[in-house]
């Protein structure tokens, strides 16, 4: 009721050029997309993300579905997921978030690195997300507790949580505490610079009691795309992105033995970081960049052709006059509420 009242205010609030709704997640946001969409007669469309897939039931799944135009998705797991509830397969379509390579550029070249050896060059690991249970802090503090001690090595944490107070407390019940770095939520530019300075990137993500989980995290598409070698756990779209032993290393989540293990080897090993390190940016650059998805959505929108020519991403945003095109839409986006979207370029016709 509460998402229909919602869908009463952005049905009565929306200019009158807009004939078409795209929301951003297929739990709430698509709930309200979907009620105005009905209002007032438009057609609506969503893209899906992660905890969204995961933790709606199966009946609102399979509605949505139905009625929504078409759907895309960020991970193939989500998409296969998604595909065998729809009327028609094909009625989901994969597209990935993909990197910016303009605000993530190419690395400087890094140094050879420690082997875990130097108290002196400690190797830095690096982890950034949020602290939340999904993200397997707990299992990555276990792993880190599990390592050598004649290992030299310290972690680096950036992003904030609610879990940040219990994290300290098991840190320091490991006696990790200064051995641990927690910088809280820092801006892109900084997090970048993170990225350059560590040797190593972590993440420990996991499947929890309500099925939330990750889909694939941007965290590791950057980490990757500045040389920097990730270990991560074999969940939802992350063997989307790291090829085990070429670009990166998987573990199964929920295992801070395996973990540690996976850890204490690339600490000790600089050449085999650096090798695999540049190979997770040659994946990333050659099938992660944000264009492509751009690409799908605007065919999807009639911004582009079928038979796409490539344009600028300036131009995606600006009214395209050729004959290829089947349709235009005015479009609300809805990633919230209460939130009056972005409205795209006006075109008559559906």
């Amino acid at each position: 009721m509460r998402r229909f009242g919602q869908a009463l205010v952005l049905a009565a609030e929306l200019p009158e050029n807009v004939n078409h709704l795209h929301a951003h997640f297929l739990h709430t946001p698509a709930s309200v997309a979907r009620y105005a969409a009905l209002i007032m007669g438009l057609s609506w469309t969503v893209s899906a993300h992660a905890k969204d897939i995961w933790t709606i039931p199966v009946w609102e799944k399979r509605a949505k579905l139905a009625e929504a135009d078409w759907v895309v998705t960020c991970t193939e797991a989500g998409r296969s997921h998604l595909a065998s509830l729809a009327p028609r397969h094909n009625k989901v379509a994969l597209c990935y978030h993909g990197l910016d390579l303009e605000r993530f550029p190419a690395a400087p070249p890094r140094w050879k690195g420690s082997d875990g050896s130097d108290p002196e060059h400690p190797v830095v690991l690096l982890s950034v997300g949020r602290l939340v249970v999904k993200k397997g802090y707990e299992d990555l503090l276990a792993a880190l507790a599990l390592l050598s001690p004649d290992l030299e090595w310290r972690f680096v944490h950036i992003g904030g949580g609610a879990l940040r107070n219990a994290l300290l407390h098991q840190a320091a019940r490991f006696g990790l505490s200064h051995k641990i770095e927690w910088r809280g939520a820092l801006a892109q530019p900084d997090v970048l610079a993170s990225y350059r300075r560590a040797d190593l990137f972590v993440l420990a993500s996991k499947v929890v009691k309500d099925g939330d989980r990750d889909g694939l995290p941007n965290v590791l598409i950057e980490a990757q795309s500045q040389r920097l070698v990730c270990v991560a756990t074999d969940v939802s779209g992350i063997p989307e992105l790291i090829e085990n032993e070429v670009t990166g290393v998987l573990v199964p989540p929920n295992d801070p033995v395996e973990l540690s293990q996976a850890i204490s080897a690339l600490i000790r090993d600089p050449a085999r970081r650096a090798a695999m390190g540049a190979a997770g940016e040659r994946r990333v650059r050659d099938n992660f960049a944000m264009r492509s998805g751009i690409d799908v959505l605007a065919m999807r929108f009639g911004l582009l052709p079928a038979n796409r020519q490539a344009i600028s991403l300036d131009d995606a945003s600006q009214p395209r006059q050729d004959t290829h095109r089947t349709g235009e839409y005015a479009v609300l986006h809805v990633s919230g509420f209460p939130s009056r979207g972005v409205l795209a370029p006006q075109h008559s016709g559906k």
